[in-house]
């Protein structure tokens, strides 16, 4: 029996069940003398619920007086208590439909007659109950047996998070996977503890419905970007790098740890993306190329960044920059691949000869901005040290600003291809003049900048291809295609030792075109001294194709 109940729908107890009882005057129960009157349902055989057989239960035996007498005082109890405590009132719900009795068989006192063999059946309400039982309560709408429970929202968003955590961590893939899985699951109700997320603290995801590749490349790839401050007297500057090894080997730009050649000791700091700060020392710089090695202070457990093969990419891939433009850490951007083997002329980043030569020579002293060219027609090609020298670079409309130097550009798989060195300005090169991206950005080819670093940590500097011959482009009274004019040839030299001479014009090198001097200088300047590369010219209107061994650029 249920206490204190005011629908007596919802349970088991009927009006009918109810005994009459007398109250004397003390307030106690007096128990009724007439014989109580059964009904015809109470001694009818019932067929017990499941039993396979039909077998019927036995007749329950009627109540004694001991029976009769104690539920009288059990109902005189609870109406005392219902007087002295009235119930408070309860919400109006709209009510069920009266529910159908139940198919089990129950003695006078409604409990469950035991089967043949003893067992007591199970009661299993129909649907009809269960929703009345329900809806009495304020509870919603409730699945009945073989129907299936309504969907929570909730659940599709933690599944989505969970895909969507996936998606990242194929790309990803080993610690830094299950960080950014730690990252995209915080977006669920029950959240995952911070202590266990792992990874890049940089990249968020608040919106698990849109992760894309860009946001996959840069989970991958951000803890192999690091962020570099450099310092000498009252200069100072900011730069990117990336990592080459476990222990703190960093890849940057000549002209970010030399203050655009304006240094030869400045102090480094660097910090990582996980926020920790290392002291670095450098390593080795390469002037000819603009690459530069540091190494941190005792650093370890570092992520390398993953190299591509810069020789397989097609104008229009996909192009993610990752830096510090303007100090601004773990910055990304994306566009595509807009051209390749562009060649630029820039200024020589190359540190003072002495320390205490730490003011630049007169001029732009802007390293990182490109110059549109205005052709003179004149490149020496010589062993003394350039005072500008020549790059075949990445174009990119990826967004790259001062800072960006020395950092990551990379494909859509997170893989390196390119360091990050210079964009154009149509507006002037000197440093107050210079705006910032007109989607016009340059960047190192990973394969250069591979065989540069390697030859850095090993022996502290790097080789380059020398021609041994003077060139200017090629003009409309001198040829008539476009190319590299050959106006002199080194004696002993490898240009001579191919059998270049003056007036020849350099139309294809290595399988590159050349369309002036600067093309091929700078892929001169890419090959390592001693490399062999096919050589195309144009002599008398007939082109011919021989093999040159280039020697060995020295500064």
């Amino acid at each position: 029996m249920t206490d204190n109940t005011q629908d007596p729908g919802t349970t088991p107890d009927q009006p009918h069940d109810s005994a009459p009882i007398e109250v004397n005057s003390s307030g106690e129960a007096v128990a009724d003398h007439q014989p109580a009157v059964p009904r015809p349902a109470d001694n009818q055989p019932t067929e017990v619920l499941g039993s396979g057989d039909g077998a019927v239960a036995a007749q329950a035996p009627a109540p004694t007086a001991a029976e009769q007498q104690a539920a009288a005082q059990q109902a005189a109890a609870q109406q005392a208590a219902a007087q002295a405590h009235p119930a408070q009132p309860t919400p109006q719900y709209t009510q069920a439909a009266p529910a159908q009795t139940a198919a089990y068989p129950t003695d006078a006192f409604g409990r469950p007659i035991p089967g043949p063999d003893g067992s007591t059946p199970i009661y299993a309400p129909t649907p009809a109950q269960q929703q009345a039982y329900a809806n009495a309560n304020g509870y919603g709408p409730q699945p009945s047996v073989g129907q299936k429970a309504p969907k929570d929202p909730n659940r599709r968003k933690g599944s989505v998070a969970f895909v969507a955590a996936l998606a990242i961590a194929a790309l990803v893939g080993g610690v830094s996977g299950a960080g950014v899985s730690a990252l995209v699951y915080s977006n669920q109700t029950n959240g995952t503890p911070s202590s266990e997320a792992q990874g890049p603290s940089s990249v968020v995801v608040n919106n698990t419905d849109s992760v894309n590749e860009i946001t996959a490349v840069a989970a991958k790839a951000s803890p192999s970007v690091v962020t570099i401050e450099v310092a000498a007297g009252e200069s100072g500057g900011t730069g990117s790098g990336v990592i080459l090894s476990e222990d703190g080997y960093i890849l940057t730009n000549t002209h970010v740890v030399t203050l655009d050649g304006a240094a030869s000791e400045a102090t480094i700091q660097v910090k990582a993306s996980d926020g920790k700060l290392y002291a670095a020392t450098l390593v080795g710089t390469d002037p000819v190329s603009d690459l530069a090695v540091i190494k941190l202070t005792d650093a370890s457990g570092l992520t390398p960044i993953n190299w591509a093969d810069s020789g397989d990419l097609n104008v229009g891939d996909t192009a993610i920059a990752i830096g510090a433009p303007l100090g601004l850490s773990g910055t990304v951007t994306n566009g595509i691949v807009s051209a390749l083997n562009r060649s630029i002329t820039v200024a020589s980043s190359a540190a003072p000869t002495t320390p205490d030569e730490t003011t630049p020579d007169e001029g732009d002293g802007n390293f990182f901005n490109y110059d549109l060219p205005n052709r003179d027609g004149s490149t020496p090609d010589t062993q003394t040290a350039q005072s500008s020298i020549s790059l075949s670079v990445i174009q990119t409309d990826a967004a790259i600003n001062p800072g960006n130097s020395g950092g990551a550009l990379l494909n859509s798989k997170g893989e390196l291809i390119g360091i990050n060195v210079a964009i154009a300005n149509a507006g002037g090169s000197s440093s107050a003049s210079a705006a910032g991206s007109i989607g016009v950005g340059f960047s190192i080819p990973a394969n250069l900048a591979k065989r540069v670093s390697d030859e850095i940590i090993e022996t502290g500097s790097a080789s380059h291809g020398l021609l041994g011959a003077s060139v200017t482009s090629a003009t409309s009274t001198d040829s008539a295609t476009v190319g590299a004019l050959i106006s002199d040839v080194s004696s002993g030299g490898a240009a001579q030792d191919a059998g270049l001479k003056a007036g020849d014009v350099v139309t294809n090198f290595n399988g590159v075109p050349i369309t002036d001097a600067t093309d091929l200088t700078a892929q001169v300047r890419t090959l390592a001294g001693g490399e062999t590369a096919d050589l195309t010219y144009v002599r008398d209107g007939q082109s011919v194709t021989v093999s040159v061994t280039v020697g060995e650029l020295t500064s």
